[in-house]
Parts: C-alpha cells; sequence; structure tokens
C-alpha cells in the first residue's frame, strides 16, 4: 500500500486490516528495525479498530471487504488473507514477519502465528485451527497452503493466487488457463433474441446453462451474448477452473464458460465453483450430458445457424451481388461467415476485384472450413464438372435431383403440411451403390462441386477402435464438426461402418451393435450432407434404408456407355477412330475405373505429343486384366 494513503486512513481512524492484522499479533520486543517498526505500525492501530474496519472499511479495502462478507469469512480468516495480500506487495512487512516468525523464516503469515493473535483465549485456540484448516477461505481457495509438506502444520505458510491477490488490488489479469471471450462481432437477431431469453431464466433460477454447438467458436460466441444480456464478462476456463478461481470471478463480476468434451452417452456431474456463486456456463459438442451437483436439472441451448434471411442480410456488400444468393444458401454460423467473408474477398484482392464472385465464394468454401477435421477426414480435391461425368439418363436424373435436393434442402418442408415439417432437419443422407469402378466416388467429387461445397473422405482408420466406446467418440466429433463446417461428408465403403446388426453371441457382438445403433441415430439427426458408398446394398442393415433420402445404384456400363467412357478418357488427341473405340467398348466390360486405368496406361506407353494409338490400348487393356485376373477377350 502507498505510505501516504496508508497514514492519511490512520489519522482518520480507519486502519487498513492488515495493520489490524498485525496489531492483533504478538508483540515485538527488541531493538531489530524489524521490530521497531512493527511497534510503530501496531502503535497507529486503534483498541476498537477490528470493529470499526467492519463498520466502515477503508477505500482501499473495499474488495476485502466485500469479499470477507461474500464469503463470509471468520476473523481469523479475513486477518489471514490481509497479510498473506500484503505481503506480496509490502517489502517491509514481508521481511517484519519472516523475522516475526523467525526461525521458520517464512515471509508469509504461517498457522502458528495466526493462531497466536490476540482473537481470542486459549479455549478459543480449535475454533481459529478450524477456521484457518476448514473455513470458506481453504474451501474457495482464496488461501492456499504453500509447498511445504515436510513441515509440520504450524509452520505451513498461506499464500493469496497472484490473479486473485492482484483483482484485490483493482488491477485486472487473468486467470491462468482462461481467456476473457470478447467478441466484436455482431450477432444476428435470432441469437441475440435466444441468448437474451436464456439469460432472462439464468437471472431468475441461476444454475447451470449448457450451450451446444458442433463448432466451439459459436459456442463461445454464443455464450458470450448470454454473458453480455446478464451484464456480465464471459471468462472461458479449459476444464474445471483451478482453487480461487471463484472467489477471483466473483470480484471481476464474470461469468465462467467451461469448455468440455463429451464422448456419446458420458455424463459429468459438476461441482459448483467454490466462492462464486452464480450462473454457470458449459460449452460443448451435442453428446454426453452435463449436470450440477445440488442443483436443478441443467437448461440447454442450441446455438441457432443464421436464416437464410440474416445470412443475406450479413453477406450483403461483402460479395458480388450475383453471388450473394449462392452465398445466403451456405448454413454457416455467424463466426464462420465472417472467416468465409474475408478468405473470398482475399482470393478476389488477388485478382484485383474488390468484391467476391461465385468462383471465389466457391473456392473459399472448399479450402478453408473443414480444417478441423484433422485426421479424421481427408478433403478431396478433384474437381468434377460435368463434361466429365459419363451417366446413362437415368442415373444422371436422380443425381440432378440429389444435387437440387441438397440446394433446397433448408426450405424443403416449407410448404408441406405439418406432418412434413414435424421433426424436419435439413440433412441429406445419400447411398451409391454398385460394382467397383462404376464413378461412385467421382459421382460425390461431381455433386460437391456442383454445390460448390467441400468434400472430405472419411478415414475408416482414423475414427475406428478397437477400445469400447472410442469409435463412437470419434464419430461424435467428426459429426459435430462436420455439421456445421457446410461440407459433403463421404463414408467410402461405407458397410464397414454400417453393416447389419448381428444375433449378440458375447461381448464383442453386443457392443458392435451399439455402434451401429450409435451410427443408425446419428446419421438420421445429422443435419448436413452425408454420402455413403458401397459395392453391395445388401450389407446393409435394413433400418438403414428409412433413413436415406436417396439410394442410387450405379450400374456396370453397358458397350455403349462404355464407348462414351473411351471417348471422354481418351480426348479428341487419340488416333482410334469410332469402329476400333466401339469394338473395345463391346468386347471389354470393364467399368469406368478400369477404362480410366487403361488410359493413362495407354497414354504413357505413346510417343511424347502424340495420343495413344489403338496398340497402345491394347497393350494397356491387357495389362488391366492380367490385373483382374482375367484374359484380355479378342478384339477382332
Amino acid at each position: 500500500m502507498n505510505a501516504p494513503v496508508m497514514h492519511e486512513q490512520l489519522a482518520q481512524g480507519l486502519a487498513p486490516l492488515n495493520r489490524i492484522a498485525l496489531a492483533l499479533l504478538p508483540q515485538a520486543e527488541g531493538d531489530a528495525p524489524e521490530a521497531q517498526w512493527l511497534r510503530t505500525e501496531c502503535a497507529r492501530v486503534g483498541p476498537d479498530a477490528l470493529q470499526r474496519w467492519r463498520a466502515q472499511a477503508p477505500a482501499t479495502d473495499q474488495a476485502m471487504a466485500a469479499l470477507v462478507a461474500h464469503l463470509q469469512l471468520h476473523p481469523a480468516e479475513a486477518l489471514g488473507l490481509a497479510l498473506a495480500l500484503e505481503v506480496e506487495f509490502d517489502p517491509m512487512l514481508a521481511r517484519a514477519l519472516a523475522w516475526l516468525q523467525a526461525p521458520v523464516g517464512a515471509a508469509r503469515p504461517t498457522l502458528g502465528l495466526l493462531c497466536a493473535s490476540r482473537l481470542g483465549s486459549t479455549e478459543g485456540l480449535p475454533e481459529l485451527m478450524s477456521a484457518l484448516l476448514e473455513g470458506a477461505a481453504q474451501a474457495s481457495g482464496v488461501l492456499q497452503w504453500c509447498d511445504q509438506v515436510q513441515r509440520p502444520m504450524p509452520e505451513r505458510s498461506m499464500s493469496v493466487p497472484l490473479p486473485l491477490a492482484l483483482a484485490l488490488k483493482g488491477r485486472g489479469t487473468a486467470w491462468p488457463g482462461a481467456r476473457e471471450l470478447r467478441s466484436q462481432t455482431v450477432a444476428p437477431p435470432s441469437l441475440q433474441a435466444q441468448a437474451a431469453a436464456q439469460a432472462a431464466v439464468l437471472r431468475q433460477r441461476g444454475g447451470l446453462l449448457v450451450v451446444r454447438s458442433g463448432q466451439v467458436q459459436e459456442a463461445l460466441f454464443g455464450a458470450e451474448r448470454v454473458a453480455h444480456a446478464l451484464g456480465l464478462r464471459a471468462v472461458a476456463f479449459e476444464g474445471v477452473p483451478t482453487p480461487g478461481a471463484g472467489p477471483w470471478l466473483w470480484l471481476r463480476g464474470a461469468l465462467p464458460v467451461l469448455k468440455l468434451e463429451l464422448a456419446p452417452g458420458e455424463v459429468r456431474r459438476l461441482k459448483p465453483i467454490a466462492g462464486y456463486g452464480g450462473p454457470l456456463l458449459v460449452v460443448c459438442g451435442h453428446e454426453g450430458v452435463v449436470e450440477l451437483d445440488a442443483a436443478a436439472p441443467a437448461q440447454v441451448w442450441r446455438v441457432p445457424l443464421p436464416s437464410a434471411e440474416e445470412r443475406r442480410a450479413h453477406w450483403a456488400g461483402q460479395v458480388a451481388p450475383q453471388a450473394l444468393e449462392q452465398a445466403s444458401r451456405l448454413r454457416f454460423g455467424t463466426l464462420q461467415i465472417q472467416a468465409l467473408a474475408a478468405s473470398a474477398q482475399g482470393l478476389a484482392a488477388q485478382q484485383g476485384r474488390t468484391l467476391p464472385d461465385a468462383a471465389d465464394l466457391r473456392r473459399a468454401a472448399r479450402e478453408g472450413l473443414g480444417e478441423e477435421l484433422g485426421a479424421l477426414a481427408q478433403r478431396v480435391d478433384d474437381e468434377v464438372l460435368d463434361e466429365a461425368m459419363v451417366l446413362t439418363p437415368a442415373l444422371r436424373q436422380a443425381l440432378d435431383a440429389l444435387a437440387s435436393r441438397c440446394q433446397r434442402r433448408e426450405a424443403l418442408a416449407q410448404g408441406l403440411g405439418p406432418a412434413a415439417q414435424a421433426r424436419y432437419r435439413p440433412g441429406v443422407r445419400a447411398l451409391f451403390s454398385g460394382p467397383s469402378g462404376t464413378g461412385k466416388t467421382l459421382a460425390a467429387a461431381w455433386l460437391a462441386t456442383r454445390l460448390g461445397l467441400p468434400l472430405y473422405r472419411v478415414d475408416l482408420a482414423a475414427v475406428t477402435s478397437k477400445y469400447i466406446g472410442e469409435t463412437e467418440k470419434q464419430l461424435a466429433q467428426l459429426f459435430n464438426l462436420a455439421e456445421q463446417a457446410e461440407l459433403v461428408l463421404l463414408f467410402d465403403e461405407a458397410d464397414a461402418l454400417f453393416g447389419k446388426r448381428t444375433e449378440v453371441k458375447d461381448s464383442n457382438d453386443r457392443f458392435a451393435n451399439q455402434q451401429t445403433n450409435y451410427l443408425l441415430q446419428r446419421i438420421e439427426a445429422f443435419a448436413g450432407i452425408v454420402l455413403l458408398t458401397s459395392n453391395a446394398r445388401g450389407r446393409f442393415d435394413s433400418a438403414f434404408a428409412r433413413r436415406l433420402d436417396a439410394a442410387i445404384e450405379f450400374p456396370a456400363p453397358g458397350p455403349e456407355a462404355r464407348a462414351d467412357l473411351w471417348r471422354a478418357h481418351l480426348g479428341a488427341n487419340t488416333a482410334l477412330d469410332d469402329g476400333q473405340i466401339n469394338r473395345i467398348a463391346a468386347a471389354c466390360d470393364l467399368a469406368g475405373g478400369h477404362i480410366r486405368n487403361a488410359s493413362l496406361a495407354a497414354a504413357g506407353l505413346s510417343q511424347p505429343g502424340q495420343g495413344p494409338g489403338y496398340a497402345e490400348v491394347c497393350l494397356a487393356m491387357e495389362a488391366e486384366y492380367r490385373k483382374l485376373g482375367r484374359a484380355l477377350p479378342p478384339l477382332s
């Protein structure tokens, strides 16, 4: 404390609590500088100083007095807190305490020193020890034992966590492992309204609010809006706060926001933050359950995506007018829209344009916001245009219908009856089935290109685990992230995950069926676009068919389709005439994937700068048939 300020307070009869504590400690004797300083300081304190402090604390002790009242600290705890706080800022006080506690030599107050104070008679000593060892100061973390486990208890000293000490001195600082949420982004009206409604419930009954979103940043943004509606600052913690955080939060007028990662079916029971006493927010994905001990059931809020009208308003002025309709269809959260707009504007600036066009927007969407999937899925960068797709009329019609369904999925139920609107979710689930090489994965890339969205292929090795519950946990994380990243999720050879449930003969069968059950439920609730491919539709569980929005069969191509595939792969530079192409297509019953392999092999056999000839194609076909363990049919 500043000496002139303290002396002015003493002159007014308002002694700070740390000087009152000194006056109640054993009297200093001797001529040592420390003893003389202690006697001088104690002489300034009147006999009724503690009672006067309780009635009217000096200005510099207002935060201390408020915290003492909030925690209902015992006088011994309050005096210990005052001394432990002041030694962090007053070198002479620390030196005097070390002298007073010799030979222990601790510069911070010890249990033995506080118990020797003149707070009560010898008969009151057990009460003092009990208050200091088991009272609210220890429970809330305001006072913490220093790391002196080898010392007897009376010689162990107490300290105040540094962020709390600074807060008591009116200086703001962050709590270790926490950060204040301060977003400059304007929330859309629907989010503001829902956040205000959640805040009103918390203001009335307190307790726990679980804020759910597949994107943690969107959930934190929603939590920050709730805190703002409460008139509090939001502070995010990675997990459960350490001791002492509760009083710090209370002093700072802050709302704690805990970031938790929960597995499917997991129940996490939290204890109230000691020394805080206010509402608590938890940010997590869509999985698991969070409960607060000794409290009413938690209220749950799923952070909404902006409506199409709100997205349009947000995008207006940030993209070229002709790209506004496409931008408003992208189902991103508020912060994601902001990040995507910045990315698209950067791409436009590289081309010397002020506003991004539709191509910039597609590129930004395809490149940017799926990186959080990490090792769970890999981006497929193939851009497949209509010209690259050789399809039968029926197959093209089915794929066009699927693309239209994906583009209109958000408003698809509007205008329909109440039965159709009930429980509607804007997810699209499609199964591509057919023999290997018939273009299922290519069609997935074509659909993503048509929609202007990135395509991510799920790494089955990364999401599956031999440990019970781990596969569901990885899949939950995948679906949560993918749902609000606005991308197309591809499960190649999906029957490995979505296969038929089996008769339960042992524990392995039971857990495998549980995994299938979880997948069936989760994919039905998924609000994004998911594509599955399989060589055999019959391998899927029968309950899966009802959950599909489209099941498209990719047949093996006939002679005419194979001829079109050969022309599309060999290109205009080929030396083959129509008769030779028709002959190969009629004799060789290969699917498009094999035709692609043979075309590339033939190009490698031909002279540089020249298209493949008939001889090179025949050699390439022979090699492709050998890979299949079959003989090349006669081509004459």
